[in-house]
C-alpha cells in the first residue's frame, strides 16, 4: 500500500506538471501574440477568465442555401466571440484568413471581407463569385487556427442552360443523310461560363429542345414538318441531349436547333439528304482516287476581277497549286476576270470539274478546248446557297461563293449529288467536323504527319542577341526545309548555357519581337489605336529586303510546327495581325468592313461618310491619290481600268469601297504578302491554313492572348476618390476583375480602351496607361472613354452592387470583340 500510494503521487505530480507546462506554454503564447497593437493589454487575469479571441468559440453563418449556381454573387459571416463567449469587436485587427479553393483544380477564388458597421459588431462579411461549377473547400483561419468547424466543403452547381454557349458536338455546317435513315446530333448543355449543365439533362428539359426545318431550293419554302422526325434522349453520363433525325422527303433543307425558341451556338445549318441510289453514287465520287467527278450544269451569272487580277491569281497560285485533272493542264486558259457578278445574257452550259482539293468550272471551246473559268477550294470558306428551278432548264440551282471570287450561279440536273461530293470531300479535309479544337487536332495531327519523314535531330543556332534578326537570318541562309523541321539548339554568342529549351523559347520570343516590331519598318500599323495589329508595310525602307518576309513566313511556320508538337514545344506567335492580312493568308476577298478593324480612323472618317451619305456631291471617282510624306501628290491609281473618269455612284459605291480596300490592304503590299507566304507554305501547305477563318487562324498563331490580372492590377493607374474609394470599393474591384473569366475581361478590356486585345508587351505598354478614374456619382453604371483608355467607376456600398452593375456595363456597354 505504502509503494502504490507512492506511485499514485508520482502519477499525480507527473501530470500536474505536465498540465503546468502546457499552461504556460498557451499564456506565453497568448502575451506574445503577433498583433503588436495589443501587447501589454494582455495578462495572465485576461487568460484565466477566457478575455481572448478563441477560433473554437467563433461561429461561421451561409447567406445562401444549398445546392446553389455559379455566378452569382456569394457571401458568409465569421463572428468573432472571445472565449468566455462575449462578443469579440471585428475592427481590431484579428488576422482573419478565408481560402476558398476548387478541390479538383485547385483553382483559389479572390475573396473581399468587410467589418459591418453596427455599433461594437463581432462580424465580417467574407463576399467571393465562383465560375467554374465543383466541390469547394472553404478554409477559415485565426492565427493559423480553424475557426468553428473549418474548413468547409460546399458544391456550386452549374447554372440554367444558355443556348449562346451550347453546342452541337463533332458538327458541320451542313450534313449530308440518306432517306428514311436515322442520324443523331449529340447536344453538349452549358452554361453562362462553358460548365457541363448535368443538372439540366432531365426528363422534363427534354421538350425545350426543337428542330425546326424548311426545304431550300423548291417553290414553297414554308415550314415541312411532314418531310421529318425528331426524338430528343439522354445521356446523363456524359452530360449531353441526343436528338435523332430521320427525314422521308429527299432534297435540301435549312435547320434550327433551339433551346427554348433560342437557336444554339452552331445550331443554324444545312441539310442535304439523298436517295440510296444517290448515296451510293456520291460514295464512289468520294472513293475514286486520282479522277476528278465532273458534272454538266448551266452558268447562268459570272464574274471577273479585272481591277485586281492579282489577287485572284495569288489566291489560285499559292493557295491552289494543283489544278482538277481531266488532260494536261498546259492546254487549258484560265479566263479574264472581273469584280462584280453580271447575269450571262445566254445559259452557258459547262462541265463541273471536283477533286479532294478543288472545285473547277470550264467550258469547251470546239468541243476539245479547255477554258477555266472559276476555281473554288474545297475549304469552309467556300460556301453554297441552294435555290429553285432555273427559268430556262428546270434543274436546281447552286449558288458558290468563297469569299475570294465573285458569286456564281449554277444550275445542274444532278445539283445535290454534286453538292454531295463537295460536302464529303470538305469533310474528309477538315478530319470531321468544323468546330474549332477539332480542326485544330486535325491540323496539328496532318502537320505532324507531313514532316514526320523528316529527322527530328538537332540543329545548333548561333545568333547574337545585340544584331539578333541579322545575324538569325545569316545563321539559317541555307536552311533546307528539312532543316526547319529540325529541333532548334540556340546559342547565344558569349554566353555560356546549355539550350535546355529556355534559350529556344527565348529566342522564338525575341525573333518575333524583332519581326513584328514597326520600328524595323517590315510591319506597320494603320494607326495609333493601341491594338497593336500590324499589316505589311508597302512604304518599308529599300534596305529592308523583301526576302524577310520569307523569312518571317517561316519562322510563323516553324511556330505552328513546333506547337502541333505539344508539351514544351508549344510556341505562340508574339504579334497581333490586322484582319486584312489574316485574311490574305487563307486567300480570303478584300472588302471595306476589315477598315472597321484594322484602320478604324479612315474607316470613321471617309467608309462610314461615304456609307451614309449621297455620294452624288462628292466627285468621287473610280481613283485613288497617293501622297508622299511631305504631302505632295506622286501619283493617281486607277482602282479599275479608266476609273480616273468613272464616276462614283449611289448604286455602285459599296463597289468603290471595296476596290479601294483591296487596294490599300492589299495590292499596295502584294510583294510582301506573296513572300511571306512563300516562306510559311514551306513549312505549312495552304490547304491546311484553309480550314481555318481568320478570326480561327489568329487564335492557331497567337493563342487566346490570357489577360492576366497582376499584370493588369501591377499597371493599372488610380486616379482621385475617396478613402471609402480606395480601401474599399478598389478591394471590391480587385476582387471581382479576379473572379472574371477571359471573355468576362475580354469585355472590360473592350468596355475601356476599344480593343479586346492587348500590345505584346501587356499592360505596361498599353498608352496611354489604363487609368481608373473615381466618378463623381454613386451606384451607377461604370462608364468609360476609349481614346484615353479610362474607366469611370463610381462609388458603391458593397461587392455585391459593384459586381452587378460592372457586368451589367461590359456586357450591355461592348460590341463585342476580337476570339480570345
Amino acid at each position: 500500500m505504502y509503494h502504490g500510494g507512492i506511485t499514485v503521487s508520482i502519477i499525480a505530480f507527473v501530470f500536474t506538471i505536465k498540465f503546468l507546462c502546457e499552461l504556460a506554454a498557451r499564456v506565453v503564447s497568448f502575451l506574445q501574440n503577433d498583433d503588436p497593437a495589443r501587447h501589454g493589454d494582455r495578462s495572465i487575469y485576461d487568460y484565466v477568465r477566457g478575455n481572448y479571441l478563441d477560433p473554437r468559440s467563433c461561429k461561421v453563418s451561409w447567406d445562401w442555401k444549398e445546392p446553389q449556381e455559379v455566378g452569382q454573387t456569394m457571401s458568409f459571416r465569421v463572428q468573432l466571440f472571445y472565449k468566455n463567449g462575449q462578443p469579440f469587436p471585428a475592427h481590431r485587427p484579428v488576422g482573419l484568413r478565408v481560402n476558398i479553393t476548387h478541390i479538383e483544380l485547385a483553382l483559389e477564388v479572390p475573396v473581399t471581407q468587410e467589418v459591418l458597421q453596427e455599433p461594437e459588431s463581432n462580424v465580417v462579411k467574407v463576399a467571393f463569385t465562383v465560375r467554374k461549377a465543383g466541390r469547394y473547400e472553404v478554409a477559415v483561419k485565426l492565427g493559423g487556427l480553424n475557426v468553428a468547424y473549418s474548413p468547409y466543403y460546399k458544391i456550386f452547381q452549374p447554372g440554367t442552360v444558355v443556348p449562346s454557349k451550347t453546342k452541337i458536338a463533332y458538327h458541320f455546317s451542313t450534313l449530308v443523310l440518306t432517306y428514311g435513315q436515322q442520324h443523331t446530333l449529340q447536344i453538349e448543355p452549358r452554361d453562362e461560363y462553358g460548365n457541363p449543365t448535368s443538372n439540366s439533362v432531365s426528363l422534363v428539359d427534354e421538350v425545350n429542345y426543337n428542330m425546326h426545318v424548311h426545304p431550300l431550293g423548291t417553290v414553297d419554302e414554308e415550314s415541312s414538318d411532314d418531310c421529318y422526325s425528331t426524338s430528343v434522349s439522354l445521356n446523363k453520363p456524359q452530360c449531353q441531349v441526343l436528338m435523332r433525325l430521320t427525314f422521308r422527303k429527299k432534297g435540301c433543307f435549312r435547320a434550327c436547333i433551339s433551346y427554348r425558341d433560342q437557336p444554339l451556338s452552331n445550331g443554324e445549318f444545312d441539310i442535304i439528304v439523298l436517295s440510296e441510289n444517290e448515296k451510293n453514287c456520291v460514295e464512289k465520287n468520294v472513293s475514286t482516287p486520282g479522277i476528278s467527278i465532273y458534272f454538266e450544269a448551266y452558268l447562268y451569272s459570272m464574274g471577273t476581277y479585272s481591277s485586281c487580277p492579282w489577287q485572284f491569281l495569288a489566291s489560285s497560285q499559292l493557295a491552289l497549286q494543283r489544278r482538277p485533272s481531266m488532260g494536261d493542264d498546259e492546254e487549258e486558259q484560265d479566263s479574264p476576270v472581273e469584280g462584280q457578278s453580271e447575269k450571262v445574257k445566254k445559259p452557258k452550259k459547262v462541265y463541273c470539274y471536283i477533286s479532294p482539293k478543288q472545285f473547277s468550272v470550264k467550258e469547251f471551246y470546239l468541243k476539245i478546248i479547255p477554258w477555266r473559268l472559276f476555281t473554288f477550294r474545297v475549304c469552309p470558306g467556300t460556301k453554297f446557297t441552294y435555290h429553285g428551278p432555273d427559268p430556262v432548264h428546270k434543274y436546281l440551282t447552286l449558288v458558290v461563293d468563297d469569299g475570294i471570287q465573285p458569286p456564281v450561279e449554277l444550275s445542274c440536273k444532278d445539283r445535290n449529288i454534286m453538292a454531295a461530293t463537295f460536302i464529303r470531300f470538305l469533310h474528309k479535309n477538315i478530319g470531321g467536323s468544323e468546330t474549332f479544337q477539332d480542326k485544330v487536332n486535325f491540323f496539328q495531327r496532318e502537320l505532324r504527319h507531313i514532316h514526320s519523314k523528316r529527322p527530328r535531330t538537332k540543329t545548333c543556332l548561333k545568333v547574337s542577341r545585340h544584331s539578333l534578326l541579322e545575324s538569325s537570318l545569316k545563321a539559317t541562309r541555307n536552311f533546307s526545309v528539312s532543316d526547319w523541321s529540325k529541333n532548334f539548339e540556340v546559342v547565344f554568342q558569349d554566353e555560356e548555357a546549355l539550350d535546355w529549351g529556355g534559350p529556344r523559347r527565348e529566342w522564338f520570343e525575341l525573333i518575333c519581337k524583332a519581326l513584328f516590331d514597326t520600328n524595323n519598318q517590315l510591319f506597320t500599323r494603320f494607326s495609333d489605336n493601341n491594338q497593336g495589329l500590324v499589316h505589311p508595310n508597302a512604304d518599308r525602307s529599300p534596305h529592308q529586303r523583301v526576302k524577310m518576309y520569307e523569312f518571317a513566313g517561316r519562322v510563323v511556320g516553324k511556330c505552328l510546327y513546333e506547337s502541333a508538337l505539344g508539351g514544351a514545344y508549344k510556341q505562340l506567335v508574339r504579334a497581333r495581325f490586322t484582319r486584312s492580312f489574316l485574311a490574305q493568308i487563307i486567300g480570303l476577298r478584300m472588302n471595306y468592313k476589315y477598315f472597321e478593324t484594322d484602320d478604324e480612323e479612315f474607316y470613321k472618317t471617309k467608309v462610314c461618310f461615304i456609307l451614309n451619305n449621297d455620294v452624288s456631291e462628292m466627285d468621287l471617282v473610280f481613283a485613288e491619290e497617293k501622297y508622299s510624306k511631305s504631302g505632295h501628290l506622286e501619283k493617281v491609281v486607277e482602282l479599275i481600268s479608266g476609273g480616273a473618269q468613272i464616276a462614283v455612284t449611289n448604286e455602285n459605291k459599296i463597289h468603290y469601297l471595296n476596290l479601294l480596300a483591296q487596294y490599300r490592304l492589299a495590292s499596295q503590299v502584294r510583294d510582301e504578302v506573296e513572300h511571306f507566304l512563300k516562306g510559311l507554305n514551306e513549312l505549312v501547305p495552304e490547304n491546311l491554313l484553309a480550314i481555318f477563318d481568320e478570326n480561327e487562324l489568329e487564335l492557331l498563331m497567337c493563342g487566346t492572348g490570357d489577360i492576366n490580372v497582376q499584370d493588369f492590377k501591377a499597371h493599372a493607374v488610380i486616379v482621385g476618390g475617396s478613402w471609402h474609394f480606395r480601401e474599399k470599393v478598389m478591394k471590391w474591384f480587385w476582387a471581382v476583375v479576379s473572379s472574371f473569366t477571359q471573355e468576362e475581361l475580354a469585355r472590360l478590356l473592350q468596355f475601356t480602351t476599344g480593343s479586346s486585345q492587348l500590345p505584346p508587351g501587356g499592360f505596361n505598354t498599353l498608352c496611354p496607361s489604363f487609368q481608373i478614374i473615381a466618378a463623381p456619382t454613386h451606384s451607377t453604371l461604370p462608364t468609360a472613354h476609349t481614346c484615353f483608355n479610362q474607366l469611370c467607376l463610381p462609388t458603391y456600398d458593397s461587392y455585391e452592387e459593384l459586381h452587378k452593375l460592372l457586368k451589367l456595363a461590359i456586357s450591355e456597354g461592348s460590341e463585342g470583340f476580337g476570339m480570345l
